[in-house]
């Protein structure tokens, strides 16, 4: 194969000649923050192709979709080292967000937690909500989906576990990079949007207690 030929191939057969090549396989991380760069810096999400992360990372095609499988794959990879910090939080931290914070209360610092990360990866969120098919599937969209649906049954103990599942998605779809990027081009503040979300959530909790 030519070197004209191999800048023509497509990134699956990319993928199989660096295979075939046996070429080693570069550091993951290195190639997320390659691609964390370009997507803080983009105009577009879709402006950050996998030739484009490959370039700026230093790698071969081929290499990047060993490491990653596909662009979907890619951006959940940067997704979990993103919200490594938000999980973990979650899991180990102090009052409202972390464990002995009340289900209310912590609901609300939850989602707020969430929204912010949404403003700080607002390309990210975009490129990997939109036209994702599969993504209330995704381990990430269940993990959030659980936490909430378990917090909405702490604060409403006598709900029913699909009234709470409900609750739980309904309050996640107000979350939707759609809305929130329409909310800011509107000109609501982020402050605002954030406040708007944790009455929301106090809502619709409290609706669920009083059924």
């Amino acid at each position: 194969m030519s070197p004209h030929d191999v800048s023509r191939i497509t990134d699956r057969e990319s993928e199989n000649v660096a295979t075939r090549r046996g070429r080693p396989a570069f550091p993951p991380d290195a190639v997320l923050a390659a691609a964390d760069t370009l997507f803080a810096s983009a105009e577009s999400p879709a402006n950050v192709s996998m030739d484009a992360v490959a370039a700026a990372a230093g790698v071969g095609k081929g290499t990047l979709f060993r490491a990653f499988g596909s662009r979907r794959g890619l951006l959940d990879a940067l997704w979990t080292s993103k919200l490594a910090t938000l999980r973990h939080s979650v899991d180990h931290g102090e009052a409202p967000l972390g464990p002995a914070g009340a289900p209310v209360d912590r609901a609300v610092a939850f989602l707020d937690a969430l929204l912010v990360f949404k403003f700080a990866n607002h390309n990210l969120i975009r490129a990997r909500e939109l036209g994702a098919a599969g993504l209330l599937q995704s381990e990430h969209y269940r993990w959030m989906h659980g936490l909430l649906g378990n917090l909405v049954e702490q604060a409403a103990p006598a709900c029913r576990p699909s009234d709470a599942g409900y609750a739980a998605h309904a309050l996640l779809a107000a979350m939707n990079i759609d809305l929130i990027e329409e909310l800011l081009a509107t000109g609501q503040t982020r402050e605002e949007i954030r406040e708007a979300q944790a009455r929301l959530t106090r809502g619709v909790m409290r609706t669920v207690a009083d059924q």
